[in-house]
C-alpha cells in the first residue's frame, strides 16, 4: 500500500479557525493576533492575566540518540498530545520553531509527521510569523552598534581584538564561519575578524526562550557581555546602549504562537534554540501559559536525552521553577538496528538480535533520566516494517530495565494509535512519583558541572580541557558567573564527541574545545570535540528538491 507523504497530508488537513482552536483553552478571540486565519499569537494581557490558575501536568518527550533510521519525537509529541485530547485530558502540545538552515539542509521540515503533525506545515517550516528575522534582526544591530561604537572613537575603550559578539543569519553557511569585517578604508570602520552562526545559537535567541516577560527581555538583553577591554573587564549590551531597541525588534516574537495538530488540538509553537548546540526547548513563556491553561502540557526537548532532555532539567526546568511529572522517551526498532551495527540500507529484514544488540543506547538513557528522578516511559514509534518479535525484544528490554515500553501507531492512524500511551502517561503523570531534581547543584564550579554531565550523563571518565580554558571558568566565577549552569554543544549522534560511535560507549574523554559565558541568557556554553555553531550543507541539501508546482504549491518539504 502507497502512504501519503506528510505534505501531501498536511495539505488535505482539515483546519479550524484559530479563533475556535483558542477557545478550547478559553483564550478569548480578543487576545489572539491572528496571522491569517490558522495561527495566532497570544496576548501579553492574557498571559499576565492567567498567572494565578494552578499548573497543569507537564510532560517531556525526549528520544535516543538520532540514527539516519528516524526516530520521529516530534511526531510522537503530537501523537501523544493528540491521544490525551482522544481520551478526555485537556492537552496543550509546545513544541520548537523549525530553522531555515536544517530544513533547507538535512531535515526537510521539523512539525512531525504521518497523521501526528501540527499545521500549516508549510508555514511553519518557513518564514512562519517572523519570530527567527526578528532575532536576526536584533542580533545583528547589536553587531552594528558594536562596530559603529568603536568607528566614532571608541569611549568605552573596547579591544577590538576581543569583540565577543558574532554576527548570525538563521541559514547553514560555513563560509562565513570565519570572516574578516570593515575591510576597505577608514570609511567602513577598523578591520577585525569576525564570524556568524546561526541565529537558532544566538544568545538573543535563548534569552527570547528564557525571558519570562518583555521587562526581563530587556533586562536580559542588556546583560549581555558583547567584548572586553584590554584590561579585560567586559563591555556589556547596555553600555552600548541597544538593549532598548534590541527589545522594541522583539516585542512580537516575545508572545508564543498558537496553532493547530491535524485533529484541531491546540499546539504552541515558538522559540528554537538548537539542542547541540543551545539549550534545544522551546520558550519558557509557552510553556508556563500552557501549564496555566491546560491540565497536561506535552512538551520535547531536541536530540538525544543525553543532549536535550539534560539540558531541559539543568537549564529550563532550572531557570523557569518547573518540574516535570513524567517522561516519555522515544525509540525505534530500526534505530535499535543501527546502534546493533545494522547499515540503513539492510534495516527492512527481521533482525532480533540487533535490535537487542542496539537496546544499551536506550538503556542508557532510561537510566539517566531517573538520575533526575522522573519517572519514565518507553514509546516504540511503530514502522510498518517492524515485526511482531523485534518489538518484543524492545519490551522485554525496558522491562528488564524496570520500565514499560508502549507501542504507539500515531504516525499511520493518529490519536487512534497513542490511546494505550496517553493512559499510560496520565497514570504515571498523576502518580507523584516524580521527585525532579537537577544534577548538579547551582553552586558547583563550572568546571565540576561540566565533569559531572560528562560522567553521569555521557558516562565518559573526564572532561580534558588546557589551562586557558580552566583559567578564563575560573575568571567567570570570580565575576560572579559561578553560579550559572553549563550548556553542552555536543554532537547528538553519540553519547561520546565521536558521531560515528553508536550505542552505549564509556570511559571516553570529552575535549573541551572553546567556552562561551551567555551572561544574558544565564549559562556557560562548552563547545565539545568538533561541534560547529554555524553547521554548513550536505552535499545534497533538501534545498535541491524543495520547490513550487504547477498549481502553486510547495514541494520537497517533508
Amino acid at each position: 500500500m502507497g502512504y501519503k507523504s506528510d505534505i501531501e497530508i498536511a495539505r488535505e488537513a482539515n483546519k479550524q479557525q484559530i479563533q475556535d482552536v483558542g477557545a478550547k483553552l478559553d483564550i478569548p478571540t480578543e487576545h489572539l493576533l491572528p496571522y491569517g486565519h490558522d495561527k495566532a499569537k497570544v496576548s501579553a494581557e492574557f498571559i499576565k492575566s492567567v498567572q494565578g490558575n494552578d499548573n497543569g501536568k507537564l510532560i517531556l518527550v525526549t528520544a535516543i540518540n538520532p540514527t539516519p533510521a528516524g526516530e520521529g519525537k516530534t511526531t510522537t509529541t503530537v501523537g501523544l498530545g493528540d491521544g490525551l485530547n482522544k481520551i478526555g485530558k485537556r492537552t496543550a502540545i509546545c513544541i520548537r520553531e523549525a530553522s531555515l538552515g536544517p530544513c533547507f539542509g538535512m531535515k526537510g521540515g521539523a512539525a512531525g509527521g504521518g497523521y501526528a503533525q501540527v499545521v500549516p506545515m508549510e508555514d511553519m517550516n518557513l518564514h512562519f510569523t517572523g519570530d527567527f528575522h526578528a532575532i536576526t534582526s536584533a542580533h545583528n544591530l547589536l553587531s552594528a552598534m558594536i562596530d559603529n561604537h568603536i568607528h566614532w572613537g571608541n569611549e568605552l575603550e573596547i579591544d577590538t581584538r576581543r569583540v565577543a559578539w558574532r554576527r548570525v543569519m538563521d541559514m547553514n553557511d560555513r563560509a562565513l564561519r570565519e570572516i574578516t569585517c570593515a575591510l576597505g578604508g577608514p570609511f567602513n570602520g577598523f578591520p577585525r575578524e569576525g564570524g556568524f552562526d546561526i541565529t537558532v545559537a544566538s544568545e538573543v535567541m535563548a534569552i527570547l526562550c528564557l525571558a519570562t516577560d518583555l521587562e526581563d527581555l530587556e533586562k536580559r538583553l542588556g546583560d549581555i557581555i558583547v567584548a572586553y577591554r584590554r584590561d579585560l573587564s567586559p563591555v556589556y549590551c547596555r553600555d552600548i546602549k541597544a538593549d532598548g531597541a534590541m527589545a522594541v525588534l522583539l516585542k512580537d516574537a516575545m508572545q508564543p504562537n498558537l496553532v493547530q495538530t491535524l485533529e484541531n488540538n491546540p499546539a504552541f509553537v515558538h522559540g528554537g534554540p538548537f539542542a547541540n548546540i543551545a539549550h534545544g526547548c522551546n520558550s519558557v513563556v509557552s510553556t508556563t501559559t500552557a501549564l496555566k491553561i491546560a491540565d497536561y502540557v506535552v512538551t520535547e526537548a531536541g536530540f538525544g536525552a543525553d543532549l536535550g532532555a539534560e539540558k531541559f532539567f539543568d537549564i529550563k526546568c532550572r531557570k523557569a521553577g518547573l518540574a516535570p511529572d513524567a517522561c516519555v522517551l522515544v525509540a525505534t526498532v530500526r534505530a535499535m538496528k543501527m546502534n546493533g551495527g545494522v547499515a540503513k540500507e539492510d534495516l527492512g529484514p527481521e533482525n532480533v538480535q540487533a535490535v537487542v544488540d542496539g537496546c544499551p543506547n536506550l538503556g542508557r538513557h532510561i537510566e539517566n533520566i531517573k538520575q533526575f528522578g522522573v519517572p519514565v516511559l518507553v514509546a516504540i514509534n511503530h514502522f510498518v516494517t517492524d515485526t511482531d518479535a523485534e518489538v518484543q525484544a524492545v519490551k522485554d528490554y525496558v522491562a528488564a530495565q524496570g520500565a514499560e515500553a508502549v507501542l504507539c501507531r500515531h504516525w499511520e492512524l493518529g490519536s487512534e494509535g497513542t490511546v494505550d500511551l496517553a493512559e499510560k502517561v496520565v497514570a504515571l503523570a498523576d502518580s507523584g512519583t516524580s521527585k525532579f531534581a537537577p544534577i548538579y547543584p547551582d553552586d558547583m564550579p563550572l568546571f565540576d558541572k561540566i565533569n559531572t554531565v560528562v560522567q553521569k550523563i555521557y558516562r565518559g571518565t573526564e572532561a580534558i580541557a588546557d589551562q586557558k580554558i580552566r583559567n578564563q571558568l575560573k575568571a567567570w566565577e570570580e565575576q560572579g558567573y559561578g553560579n550559572l549552569p553549563v550548556c553542552m554543544a555536543k554532537t547528538q549522534y553519540s553519547f561520546s564527541t565521536d558521531p560515528n560511535l553508536r550505542g552505549a560507549p564509556f570511559d571516553h574523554t570529552v575535549p573541551i574545545r572553546e567556552v562561551r559565558l551567555s551572561a544574558g541568557a544565564g549559562f556557560v556554553v562548552v563547545i565539545c570535540g568538533s561541534i560547529m555553531t554555524m553547521p554548513g550543507l550536505p552535499r545534497s541539501p533538501a534545498s535541491e528538491r524543495i520547490h513550487l508546482n504547477d498549481a502553486g504549491e510547495i514541494e520537497g518539504l517533508f
